[in-house]
C-alpha cells in the first residue's frame, strides 16, 4: 500500500513537471514569434516609409534627374533645384559638431565610468546629462540667438569675416550640445562594463591609472565608443530646429565656417508650407529621400567599421 501510494507521488510529480515545463516551451514559442512579428514590422515600416518617399519624389525625379544631387542653383521661380550646398552644409555642420562634441564626450564618460561611477558627483553628473537631452531642440536655438550669437560675432570681426553671428560654426557648436548626452551616456556604459579582472591586473603590474585608460579602457571599448559617437552623428544629421535658427538659411555653398548655409532638415522645415507647384513640393520629399539615403547609408559604414575593429 505504501508503495502504491509513492509511486502515485512519484508520477503526479511527474505530471506536474511535464506541465510546467510545456508551459515554460509555450510561453517560449509565443514569445519568440512576437519578436519576429515586431522585426518584421519595423521592417515593413522602413520599407513604407522609403517606398512613400520615392513614389512622392517622383515628379522631381523625372524633371531633375541626378542633376538635382550635384546642382547649385535653388531658384523655385524658375524652377532650378540642386540639393548640392544643402548636402554639404548637413555633412559640415554634423561632422564640426562631432569633433567639437568627441574631446567632452570621451572625457566626461572616462570622469563617470572609471572616476567616479558611484556616488553624489556620479548622481549629479548623470542627472544633468539627461536634462541636456531631455531639452526641447527650439529652447537650444532660443539660447543660441541671445547668447552664443553675440559671442560668435564679437570673433567673426576679431578674424576679419562679416559679423553674420549666424552660420555653420555657431548651428554646430548647437548640435554639438546637443548630441553630447547620447554619446556620453553610451560610453560611461561601455567603459563601465569593461571587466575589472583586466584594469586590476593592469594595476598589479605597476601601470598608472593613465596607463589604464590609454592602453586597456580605450582599446577594449573602441568599438561601443563608436557606436555612441555613430548614434550621437544620426542626431546630428536629423536636427531640424537648432540648426534652422542658428544656420542663416542662406542657399549658397559655404565658403567657411563663418558662412551662413542651410541643411536638408532646415530647407523643407523653411520652405514646405510654401511649396505651391507640383515639382516644388516633389523636390522637397526628395530632399527628405536623399536626407534618409545619407543617414542610412554612415549606419551601414559605421556598423561595418565596428564589425571590424570589435576586439574578440
Amino acid at each position: 500500500m505504501i508503495n502504491d501510494f509513492i509511486k502515485k507521488r512519484l508520477s503526479n510529480t511527474k505530471e506536474i513537471r511535464y506541465e510546467g515545463s510545456k508551459n515554460v516551451y509555450l510561453f517560449e514559442k509565443i514569445f519568440q514569434r512576437f519578436l519576429g512579428l515586431s522585426g518584421i514590422i519595423l521592417i515593413i515600416i522602413l520599407l513604407s516609409i522609403f517606398i512613400t518617399l520615392v513614389f512622392s519624389s517622383m515628379p522631381s525625379i523625372r524633371a531633375l534627374g541626378f542633376h538635382f544631387v550635384w546642382g547649385k542653383e535653388w531658384d523655385p521661380v524658375t524652377d532650378e533645384y540642386g540639393a548640392l550646398p544643402f548636402l554639404i552644409g548637413t555633412l559640415l555642420t554634423s561632422i564640426l559638431a562631432l569633433i567639437i562634441a568627441f574631446p567632452f564626450s570621451i572625457s566626461t564618460a572616462i570622469f563617470l565610468g572609471e572616476y567616479f561611477p558611484k556616488g553624489i558627483v556620479s548622481t549629479v553628473f548623470k542627472n544633468l546629462i539627461d536634462l541636456l537631452a531631455s531639452i526641447p531642440s527650439v529652447i537650444y536655438g532660443f539660447w543660441g540667438i541671445f547668447v552664443l550669437v553675440p559671442i560668435v560675432r564679437d570673433m567673426e570681426l576679431k578674424f576679419g569675416f562679416p559679423p553674420y553671428g549666424v552660420g555653420i560654426l555657431t548651428s554646430s557648436i548647437i548640435l554639438a550640445l546637443m548630441i553630447m548626452p547620447y554619446s556620453v551616456s553610451i560610453s560611461r556604459q561601455v567603459i563601465s562594463m569593461v571587466p575589472s579582472h583586466i584594469k586590476e591586473g593592469a594595476y598589479s603590474l605597476g601601470a598608472t591609472r593613465y596607463e589604464v585608460i590609454r592602453k586597456i579602457i580605450l582599446p577594449y571599448t573602441r568599438s561601443g565608443l563608436f557606436a555612441g559617437v555613430l548614434l550621437a552623428l544620426g542626431r546630428a544629421l536629423g536636427e531640424t530646429m537648432a540648426v534652422t535658427m542658428l544656420i542663416g538659411n542662406s542657399h549658397d555653398i559655404p565658403k567657411n565656417i563663418f558662412s551662413p548655409g542651410n541643411t536638408m532638415a532646415s530647407v523643407i522645415a523653411n520652405e514646405f508650407t510654401e511649396a505651391t507647384g507640383s515639382v516644388y513640393l516633389s523636390v522637397l520629399v526628395e530632399m527628405g529621400l536623399l536626407l534618409f539615403v545619407v543617414t542610412t547609408l554612415i549606419n551601414i559604414l559605421g556598423r561595418q567599421i565596428i564589425k571590424r575593429y570589435t576586439i574578440n
